[in-house]
């Protein structure tokens, strides 16, 4: 075990939220055991790679751009990008086993072969992706954490938006779907402290969704309750 005043030793990071959640189904528990080793990305968790090398993309998937899906929650969203955009590679981060159970029964009912899986924290992707390699980022409908008291532990935070910042290309996209109206209004605020430019000339820019985009569970529930989404758009400077 590598000792805590150790410069490779593993910070301390808060986690809030679920990893498991009701029991897996027998095929969910197949998927899991049989294909999600075979989607790793590489090393990603500190026993692993203690010493934070970068991960080699080029020989996860050759000469494709890599995109980035930060919580992907039940997988479709990836999953129809990756169908609708092969000439891109798609690294998912999920620390909820069950969301990645499904993900992966998706990617083997789509035939995706061009997705990589992280059933962890974005952030300790962060720390393994190269400087300056990722060229599209996802963050679709992040748990909104309501109350005043919880909104530091929102993903809009200075914690994962400078790393992120860090591993997007200049130009790169960033792309943000949520339905909380002070989810917007903290993501307005911080989002361009970070190195990037809100693209939106018109109200249309931030209530019509991308050309690409598939409606995911969490917005088709957030539209049966009355909330309307808002979807933002960030270049990388």
């Amino acid at each position: 075990m590598t000792p805590k005043n150790s410069p490779t030793a593993a910070p301390w990071r808060n986690f809030y939220g679920r990893r498991h959640g009701k029991t897996l189904r027998p095929s969910q528990q197949t998927y899991l055991e049989e294909d999600l080793a075979e989607l790793s990305p590489g090393p990603v968790d500190w026993e692993s790679n203690p010493e934070r090398r970068p991960l080699d993309l080029a020989g996860l998937f050759g000469e494709r751009e890599v995109w980035l899906e930060i919580g992907f929650g039940g997988g479709e969203h990836m999953v129809h990008q990756a169908v609708t955009h092969p000439e891109a590679g798609i690294i998912g981060c999920e620390p909820f086993i069950n969301g990645v159970a499904m993900l992966l029964g998706k990617i083997r009912a789509a035939g995706a072969e061009n997705i990589a899986v992280h059933p962890g924290d974005a952030r300790d992707m962060f720390d393994v992706l190269p400087e300056a390699s990722i060229s599209r980022a996802f963050l679709l409908y992040p748990d909104p954490w309501p109350k005043k008291r919880h909104h530091r532990r929102r993903f809009v935070t200075p914690e994962h938006l400078s790393p992120l910042a860090r591993v997007l290309k200049p130009g790169a996209q960033l792309r943000v779907a949520t339905d909380i109206p002070d989810y917007v209004r903290q993501t307005l605020e911080q989002v361009p402290r970070h190195g990037f430019r809100w693209t939106a000339e018109g109200p249309a820019d931030w209530r019509e969704p991308w050309d690409d985009w598939i409606s995911t569970r969490y917005e088709q529930k957030a539209l049966r309750e009355g909330r309307v989404p808002h979807y933002l758009t960030f270049l990388r400077d």
